[in-house]
């Protein structure tokens, strides 16, 4: 019987841990299938407090992860495949091995959607990005391309362009899913170019990353080199909460929806981070995020055992 199990193993499932762990409760943690998270897919992080010179993403995941057993957690390096919330104590699978917790907090984050195109991956962090406050610094004064119909496309875009010296938006059609509010915000931006209907053909890079791009209009076959030196990828991201559905509760997305905190209104079971944040999406909230699920899950225990 675990007191505390935590699924996932980005900055909120590592923070619940260490205040998991330091509260005395010898949490257990799942990493899952991807160690770290979106982090491990980033390469400099100069947004977390605590590292005046920033810091490689998989190397704060890393020294996390080493405070975090340093303090008394446990890492089980297994995905997490069922569970049932139904009555205590709680149940989870990992393949056929069965736990049971006093309490869960699911951190499984959220995965950003790509193009697929075949240069995509081998370029993360190397002028490819799905997050403008995490990674548009490093693309200051200089031209990038942001791909996307959406609210979330429109809010990048207007980020990067507060930075760079221009920004061009894709999007495959004519019509946007943007609100129209956030739509004319872009278009009134005098650093922002539109391009529909345009979708990304090649990615153009040398050792260093990304040198620029080349889109296709679908209707005309008509191709556009563009001199970009980072694109942005604005699709949308796709919540890692199927395992826990019928349980929990979730907006139309996919996010877990939280009402105190991050209590998902299962007695026991929280979620942190990405799962439940279809906002911020940051690793600083998500570290919050993960404090506060520690805090009540072993408040929970505490009123459990008296």
């Amino acid at each position: 019987m675990n007191d505390v199990t935590i699924i996932g193993t980005g900055p909120a499932g590592l923070t619940a841990a260490i205040y998991a762990a330091r509260a005395g409760h010898n949490p257990v943690i799942y990493a899952g299938l991807q160690h770290g998270g979106q982090l491990t897919t980033t390469t400099d992080v100069e947004n977390f407090p605590g590292f005046r010179e920033g810091i490689m993403g998989p190397k704060l995941m890393e020294d996390m992860t080493a405070q975090a057993e340093r303090v008394g957690a446990t890492v089980e390096y297994e995905e997490i495949t069922k569970v049932d919330f139904s009555s205590q104590p709680l149940k989870l699978w990992a393949g056929d091995k069965e736990i049971l917790s006093k309490t869960v907090i699911i951190c499984t984050g959220a995965t950003a959607k790509y193009t697929g195109h075949p240069k995509e991956q081998s370029l993360m962090g190397k002028g490819i990005s799905a997050c403008a406050t995490c990674d548009g610094f490093f693309y200051k004064n200089k031209p990038v391309l942001v791909i996307g119909g959406g609210d979330s496309a429109m809010e990048e875009a207007i980020y990067l362009a507060n930075l760079c010296e221009k920004v061009t938006l894709i999007h495959r059609r004519e019509v946007f899913k943007a609100s129209n509010i956030m739509l004319e915000r872009a278009k009134k931006h005098p650093k922002i170019e539109f391009l529909v209907p345009y979708v990304l053909d090649d990615i153009l890079s040398n050792d260093m990353g990304v040198t620029g791009a080349v889109v296709k209009n679908p209707e005309t076959n008509e191709s556009k080199e563009l001199n970009v030196d980072g694109i942005f990828v604005a699709i949308g991201h796709k919540p890692n909460s199927e395992v826990f559905l019928p349980y929990v509760k979730t907006d139309k997305a996919g996010y877990i929806e939280t009402t105190k905190f991050t209590e998902t209104g299962i007695p026991g079971v929280y979620a942190a981070g990405d799962i439940a944040d279809p906002h911020f999406k940051q690793a600083i909230t998500a570290a919050g995020m993960g404090c506060q699920a520690a805090l009540l899950a072993s408040k929970f225990i505490e009123q459990m055992e008296s």
